[in-house]
């Protein structure tokens, strides 16, 4: 797998957790922000699109916002490549 395919993966499920909370895009940076964090929902987007590199205190602080450990993340192996 390479690294693009990895990042939309990754961005997948990160929406998948977010939408399974019930919030938005925005309702998430706003507590990521609240929690101390520094976030914008266009970063968001990018994140769950698969257009940019999560780095693994991004997706510390969007786990902390959605209380969801970061394991849960990486949890991709449901997720079929061939939809990428």
């Amino acid at each position: 797998m390479d690294k693009p395919e990895l990042q939309k993966l990754v961005g997948r499920k990160i929406k998948e957790l977010r939408e399974q909370e019930g919030l938005t895009q925005l309702q998430l940076t706003v507590k990521i922000v609240e929690l101390g964090g520094k976030m914008d929902a266009t970063n968001i987007s990018r994140i769950e699109s698969g257009r940019t590199n999560i780095s693994l205190h991004q997706l510390y602080r969007i786990g902390k916002a959605l209380d969801i450990p970061m394991k849960n993340f990486l949890d991709i192996e449901d997720l079929a490549i061939y939809d990428l």
